[in-house]
């Protein structure tokens, strides 16, 4: 798997609005909790929910989230990744 980009949470925060920004247009949103995996198709009718699980208690973006094409990954899950890389 080829990586185009690398952006270092530290330094680029990413709140609220920037996140969903990215994830508005994706056609489908996977976020690890735990062992859990919840998963999503963004549109305005999720927005808050999954601005919810997304967000840290700081209010900042989790790391470590992943695009692949037109959907993304949040946070971590062994078994999500496992899928992922197939």
């Amino acid at each position: 798997m080829k990586i185009d980009e690398i952006v270092d949470a530290r330094k680029d925060v990413i709140q609220a609005e920037g996140a969903w920004e990215l994830f508005h247009g994706a056609d489908s949103l996977y976020v690890g909790r735990g062992k859990k995996t919840v998963s999503f198709t963004p549109d305005s009718a999720t927005k808050d929910e999954i601005l919810k699980v997304t967000l840290g208690r700081t209010g900042n973006l989790r790391a470590p989230t992943l695009r692949v094409g037109k959907r993304f990954y949040v946070g971590y899950n062994e078994e999500m990744y496992r899928e992922l890389i197939g």
